[in-house]
């Protein structure tokens, strides 16, 4: 009978920096990301710093010194990602890759374009890579379901829009009527917007009804403003609670392919879904 391999002994090492940097199911893997993720947290944390007028030229120093140590490691981590993986275009033109390069860029443009330093704040996009770590995408499933109920409740939710502005071109015409440019309704627009505002709550206030019937009607629009804004939520519930069997829930891991870059694998999953390539590396 043959000895069972030592896969980790075979693996090269280009497949133990892929284990690293790509899975987050290893406990090395799970620290990279974590700290990645704190490493982005304090870049965009240090460009709303330099954005605050009034510190000091030795903190402003520091920050730049310290976004330019983070940006160096962003860009040999998007270096080891390209060299880790068989298929480095799968990863470049995929969407973390894009992001990855995105927000590793624009200190490197500073040289060339002023104040391009600012789109660094990009990179909170990248704090997308923490549902990989918490296994968010096992419950795809269900965001696909309130997705396709969303979809299916466009129309009637068009219809009732529709109902909306039409209520609020007559009660903002009614409004400019009662209330007429002393009050603020110079035209029939304005009152239309002043009607807006009114029925969804928002009350900014720059136009209010002086009349005592403008302020009964005002009254009344508050009120109903209410009952509108939960009919979208409760049309959207209704085609949700209603949309049929629900998906059944399957276990996802975090392994990525280091041929292809394809994830969401099972946890049982031995081979790529997308290209067959071994994901144990054997």
């Amino acid at each position: 009978m043959k000895p069972l391999k030592n896969n980790s002994s075979h693996k090269t090492w280009k497949d133990k920096l892929h284990d690293i940097i790509y899975e987050a199911d290893t406990p090395i893997g799970k620290a990279f990301d974590v700290i990645l993720l704190i490493l982005i947290l304090l870049s965009i944390i240090f460009v709303m710093l330099e954005s605050v007028k009034g510190l000091t030229p030795a903190t402003y120093r520091y920050l730049y010194y310290a976004e330019w140590v983070i940006t160096i490691f962003f860009s040999f981590e998007y270096i080891a990602r390209i060299v880790s993986i068989k298929q480095p275009s799968k990863y470049i033109f995929s969407f973390y890759g894009i992001i990855d390069l995105l927000s590793t860029l624009p200190l490197y443009l500073t040289f060339f374009i002023t104040g391009s330093s600012a789109l660094l704040a990009v990179r909170a996009l990248r704090l997308l890579r923490i549902f990989r770590i918490l296994k968010i995408s096992r419950y795809i499933g269900e965001s696909n379901k309130l997705a396709k109920a969303i979809k299916d409740s466009g129309a009637k939710i068009l219809v009732f829009l529709f109902a909306v502005l039409v209520l609020c071109i007559i009660l903002g015409t009614v409004m400019y009527l009662v209330e007429g440019e002393e009050s603020g309704f110079k035209s029939i627009p304005i009152s239309v917007y002043w009607c807006i505002v009114t029925l969804t709550t928002v009350g900014y206030g720059d136009i209010a009804p002086a009349t005592p019937l403008g302020q009964l009607i005002a009254a009344m629009i508050m009120i109903v403003g209410y009952g509108i804004i939960a009919v979208p939520t409760g049309i959207v519930s209704a085609e949700y609670a209603s949309s049929g069997h629900q998906p059944k829930k399957v276990n996802i891991n975090t392994q990525v392919c280091s041929n292809c870059n394809a994830s969401d694998h099972r946890d049982e999953a031995k081979f790529c879904r997308k290209c067959g390539e071994d994901l144990r590396n054997e």
